[in-house]
């Protein structure tokens, strides 16, 4: 069985978009191995010209999408329970740790909101978990579900081939990724660093290491902070 994708979207024609291309596309349209569904939300709003929001409680610039919209829309769906993912920039951070989760999981149902957001109580009673792809505000959450899904359905066995090419990427275990390089040897008087031209394995293997940490190091402090916590010894 396709690991089954479900967006609840008000721009149902923003999809496929990079879902469609490359690996991650073949995986759908042609080898089955995950399937993408769109619902649009603005067919469930039972206001005679279509609104699917109002005014935020309380006061304030913007519009609300309602909750019984929204709930009537994913009460619309059949099939096994899947995570609920609301993209909203007041999320968790999209983690890998999180992604593998969802991988292993019965499909997935991502919730794309608009204007100021969508009302709590409907979050809060479906149990969506809020998402946050960065620290920025987007206008809305479909190229964030995108960069969800993708993480999620790109581990799915089968999508990539290779197994092993995922075991050292970054956060896999706790660090950044090292540098890559093809050839040319030489590209603008910048040359492929000699290590890895050595055909040396155990050196080229070091090297890798003490490149992931730096870049982490420097890079991601807070990443290096929990990996230095992890693997230090304890007295």
């Amino acid at each position: 069985m396709p690991y089954p994708v479900t967006v609840l979207t008000m721009f149902p024609e923003a999809f496929p978009g990079p879902l469609g291309v490359s690996l991650i596309g073949t995986a759908w349209r042609e080898r089955g191995l995950w399937s993408l569904d769109t619902v649009d939300i603005r067919a469930f709003s039972d206001d005679r010209r279509g609104f699917l929001d109002d005014t935020p409680a309380g006061g304030g610039p913007g519009a609300v999408l309602k909750a019984d919209v929204v709930a009537r829309a994913l009460d619309s769906l059949d099939g096994p329970k899947r995570p609920l993912l609301y993209m909203s920039a007041r999320g968790r951070p999209l983690t890998q740790a999180r992604v593998k989760d969802w991988a292993t999981a019965d499909g997935l149902v991502v919730l794309c909101g608009r204007f100021e957001g969508v009302d709590q109580r409907v979050l809060d009673a479906r149990g969506f978990e809020e998402v946050a792809v960065g620290d920025a505000v987007l206008a809305g959450g479909e190229a964030a579900a995108m960069v969800a899904i993708e993480a999620c359905v790109r581990l799915l066995p089968g999508v990539l081939g290779q197994a092993a090419s995922l075991e050292s990427e970054s956060f896999e275990d706790g660090l950044l990724e090292h540098p890559q390089y093809t050839r040319p040897r030489t590209f603008e008087g910048h040359d492929i660093p000699e290590v890895l031209l050595s055909g040396d394995h155990q050196k080229v293997a070091r090297w890798r290491q003490e490149q992931r940490e730096q870049t982490t190091r420097e890079r991601r402090p807070d990443l290096w902070a929990a990996f230095a916590d992890k693997t230090t010894p304890r007295g």
